[in-house]
């Protein structure tokens, strides 16, 4: 008798139990539920989407200001600007204008020139 009892409470406990599983289960697949789901995935993306973006501003700052001093571009406006380059032209004795015309040229190169 005793037997008996204990497997028919088992039995209704492991029946509660597993209609308890699947109403939560049917409930999270209703239409209402499965909007609320994709609506919070949806704001997580765009809090994921907004960090990416700020860490992508920070890096993107960072990155400038050490070109700027890569470059020479923050230092004070009026400090000692650096000292202008010079182009060495080799002369040819036997032409003076060619020589005269290669100092007051200015040499670009454009790589579209060619085509």
């Amino acid at each position: 008798m005793f037997r008996r009892t204990f497997w028919f409470t088992a039995g209704a406990a492991a029946g509660v139990w597993a209609t308890t599983k699947v109403n939560r289960k049917l409930k999270k697949l209703t239409p209402e539920s499965l909007a609320a789901q994709a609506a919070n995935k949806a704001i997580d993306a765009g809090h994921r989407l907004k960090d990416f973006a700020l860490d992508v501003r920070d890096g993107m700052v960072e990155r400038e200001s050490e070109l700027g001093e890569a470059l020479g571009l923050n230092r004070h406006p009026d400090a000692e600007l650096p000292a202008q380059r010079r182009f060495a032209v080799i002369e040819n004795h036997s032409d003076k204008n060619k020589t005269k015309y290669l100092e007051n040229t200015k040499f670009s190169y454009n790589r579209n020139e060619d085509h």
